[in-house]
């Protein structure tokens, strides 16, 4: 097998791409993960994206192994021999576990969870983990075991979160793909923040553990449709140990995406009439990737469901705080509890208020809600939604207290815009909108029915076509000491 691709030209090219070349035996594994731990080693000191760095020695070991496997005719799947990074609220087997939490400080992970089981079964090569904020919750990514992760695009602000890390990655090509996880909005502010691609897929997607349809979602992500889709073939399909799956075939992600998407009927919803507050300049991109669908054929119109948001927010506020009672056992000894940061507690303390009847309120507000996008959805095809509220902010604030004017009455009030498509458990795709005059960028959510994760894709596909924010607009920290 001989090369001609350097390792600064490997780590441009898209995951598919790069799966192709090491198919065909166009670059060994070993070389494509050999170009990705140089940039790492070159990049990561100024981002601070990936942590738990496995010893390269091990890691090009198992590149060599992939190889061999190639040699025999054995090829595990579409990600044989390519590097990926698990975001640190994810176990995974020998690597450290500690979800950015003092708490977890010392933590080992014993096994992998099923979505990393699939992406090692594919043929991935595992380097690291990424950066998440303390135990996942908020939107920035900090926390008091590995710090904070910066923004590509400004390394005095922030990549978002709580996928930060893993977007931060993808941006400076330190990583093909990346999974991550999104309760409210950390698959889809940290693509904006970022000018990536995230996507939070269908409730069961991509299986999870328990009884109750919380509105967690693993995702992929990827600097391209595509690579998202491809990913998500893996991560996703049903497990005999997960009740909450769905039972579709995956493989239909992993086909072509590209077709003609005249005449789909979109909802920008915008600012909910208002309702929600936003940093001057954060709409205005939104509504120019809306007349991009319009300019592919799509019938786009400033549309609402029927519903009272006031009464939606209240609901997600409870769903959220029953989520966080699970770490209730923290709360309740003094000595973990004062480890915690004060957003973890405000969620904690919100859980063990509730009543029963709190929580009989809060499944039915969220029955509700489906029902309203079951009309809505007889009416249109997608709903487009900014991605966040504000544009990356400063990496030393926890969270903007204002935003457009407005005081946030909670940690997370400025990512309201993500929370009703996190309750209707539908396929929602983070896509680029682009930058402002400081070069910030943000993003959009691209909407779907419920289940429809492929028509989302396909049409996010056409977007991009049409847009290429993520080839045209690259962080200048990538070409700043380039090695030739």
């Amino acid at each position: 097998m001989t090369s001609t691709a350097t390792g600064s030209d490997l780590v441009e090219r898209d995951a598919r791409e790069l799966s192709g070349l090491v198919e065909r035996r166009e670059v060994s594994c070993v070389e494509v993960v050999t170009a990705h731990l140089e940039q790492i080693e070159r990049l990561n000191p100024q981002v601070n994206a990936i942590i738990a760095r496995r010893d390269p020695d091990v890691v090009l070991a198992e590149a060599a192994e992939r190889d061999a496997q190639l040699a025999r005719g054995e090829r595990a799947g579409w990600l044989h021999g390519l590097p990926v990074a698990v975001k640190d609220l994810a176990e995974v087997a020998g690597l450290p576990w500690t979800a950015g939490s003092l708490v977890h400080r010392d933590r080992i992970g014993a096994v992998d969870e099923l979505f990393v089981r699939r992406m090692k079964d594919a043929g991935a090569v595992v380097v690291g983990k990424t950066n998440t904020p303390e135990l996942g919750f908020g939107s920035q990514t900090y926390n008091p075991v590995s710090g904070a992760t910066r923004n590509p695009y400004d390394l005095s602000r922030t990549p978002g979160g709580s996928s930060g890390g893993a977007a931060a990655a993808l941006a400076l090509r330190m990583l093909p793909v990346a999974d991550g996880s999104d309760y409210m909005g950390s698959l889809r502010n940290p693509a904006a923040f970022c000018n990536v691609w995230g996507m939070r897929p269908s409730t069961g997607r991509v299986p999870k553990p328990g009884f109750v349809a919380q509105l967690g979602e693993a995702g992929p992500m990827g600097r391209s449709v595509t690579d998202v889709a491809a990913l998500l073939s893996v991560l996703a399909g049903p497990d005999p140990d997960h009740l909450l799956g769905r039972g579709e075939d995956p493989a239909v992600f992993a086909g072509p995406l590209d077709g003609d998407v005249a005449g789909a009927r979109v909802a920008w919803v915008g600012d909910l009439a208002g309702r929600l507050a936003f940093e001057p300049g954060v709409l205005d991109l939104g509504r120019a990737a809306a007349e991009v669908l319009a300019s592919l054929g799509c019938v786009v119109e400033e549309a609402l469901p029927d519903q009272d948001f006031d009464e939606l927010w209240s609901t997600a506020l409870v769903w959220r705080w029953w989520n966080a009672l699970e770490l209730e056992p923290l709360h309740a000894d003094p000595a973990t509890r004062a480890l915690l940061k004060p957003e973890i507690v405000y969620e904690i303390e919100g859980g063990l208020r509730l009543s029963a009847l709190d929580v009989t309120r809060a499944l039915e507000g969220r029955r509700r809600w489906l029902d309203a996008l079951a009309g809505f959805f007889t009416r249109y095809d997608f709903v487009l939604a900014p991605s966040a509220q504000v544009f990356p902010f400063d990496v030393g604030t926890p969270w903007p207290a204002e935003v457009g004017g407005r005081p946030m009455d909670t940690y997370h009030r400025w990512m309201e815009t993500v929370a009703p498509w996190s309750l209707a458990g539908t396929p929602v795709l983070g896509m680029p909108a682009g930058f402002d005059p400081r070069g910030l960028p943000t993003g959009v959510q691209l909407i779907g029915r419920p289940g429809a994760d492929l028509d989302v894709l396909r049409l996010g596909r056409a977007y991009e076509k049409a847009t290429r924010w993520v080839s045209r607009v690259r962080p200048a920290l990538l070409d700043a000491n380039r090695p030739c």
